[in-house]
């Protein structure tokens, strides 16, 4: 007769400490997926949200796009593009508003030269071309004293003041031939409000809000927006590249090119 198992016997019963797992080893291959998955879910969702921004440092008058933009105007060589050029070379210069009067020098006379008004810009970009817009106004004014506006009643030109009037500024490139007109629906010459009209190195006049005239330097706009019509201008924070040719009333568009106009 077979005898019967006991069912202790097939039992060992281990009395110790618990056996310890080997450690696994990290999977840095998982690690970097997982970090590039969300790197590439913040660009995409983050990507809509930044281009504006990128976008608007792309257009911003800063020193390095004023930097670039003078290089381009002076590269293209024409006389336009190296006035709008002298004129982006105003805004890199320090100058508080000053619209008082000063006895100065003739010719080539200026008022110190960290100080400045609107027409201060346009005289001085234009000298920097080798042109004297006081001994141009004042001979002119000198000849043809009643062809102008006669502010504060005065009875003769002066050297020291009649560049530096907005209104002579007009009437000087008026008589040289430099005024740009389009015709409006009833047959008048006017001012063009279509930016393809106007050329960097051409003057714009306005007429502000409060009555008082301005006027400035039409340049390119700064980097993405090169193809624009901007000004260089100085309404009382000294010459500023700002993208404001038809925020005011044009009064006035002039061209002029001493190289190829002649006062009349």
């Amino acid at each position: 007769m077979a005898r019967r198992k006991s069912a202790y016997l097939g039992t060992i019963e281990y009395i110790g400490p618990r056996p310890k797992k080997a450690p696994k080893r990290p999977n840095f291959l998982v690690g970097w997926v997982i970090l590039l998955i969300a790197a590439s879910g913040i660009y995409f969702i983050g990507k809509p949200l930044m281009l504006p921004i990128v976008k608007a440092q792309e257009t911003v008058a800063s020193t390095e796009n004023t930097s670039l933009a003078i290089a381009e105007l002076e590269s293209a060589g024409d006389f336009g593009s190296r006035l709008g050029a002298a004129a982006l070379a105003r805004t890199q210069e320090s100058v508080q508003y000053e619209d008082g009067y000063f006895q100065i020098s003739y010719p080539n006379g200026d008022i110190p030269p960290d100080k400045g008004k609107a027409e201060d810009v346009i005289v001085r970009s234009y000298r920097a071309l080798g042109i004297d817009l006081q001994q141009l106004v004042h001979e002119d004014m000198e000849d043809h004293f009643s062809d102008y506006p006669q502010i504060f009643g005065r009875r003769s030109a002066d050297t020291n003041i009649d560049h530096r009037m907005t209104a002579n500024l007009q009437r000087f490139f008026r008589r040289a031939d430099a005024e740009r007109t389009v015709m409006n629906p009833l047959g008048e010459p006017v001012p063009s409000h279509n930016s393809a009209d106007y050329q960097p190195g051409d003057i714009v006049a306005w007429r502000l809000a409060g009555g008082d005239s301005h006027i400035g330097i039409v340049v390119p706009g700064p980097g993405a927006a090169n193809g624009e019509r901007w000004v260089v201008h100085n309404m009382g924070q000294g010459p500023q590249w700002e993208n404001c040719l038809f925020n005011f009333k044009v009064t006035g568009h002039y061209r002029f090119q001493p190289d190829k106009t002649e006062v009349r």
